[in-house]
């Protein structure tokens, strides 16, 4: 089904985002590599972002056919 997908793929991206926040913090990162990981963090905040906001958005067209 198309929510499983989406939610294997939210779930992915999260944990990749969190991975990305950890290593931002390490003190030995360069500033190249926090910039390029940065980049690649809002990438999956975005992508994130987007499958929340149809989730909300199919739940309110679900609460209003009821």
């Amino acid at each position: 089904r198309l929510v499983e997908i989406f939610s294997s793929f939210f779930e992915e991206s999260l944990k990749k985002l969190e991975k990305i926040s950890t290593s931002l913090k390490a003190e030995d990162i360069t500033l190249e590599d926090a910039i390029k990981q940065y980049e690649e963090g809002i990438r999956y905040y975005k992508e994130c972002s987007e499958i929340l906001q149809d989730a909300q958005q199919r739940i309110e067209t679900l609460t209003k056919q009821e």
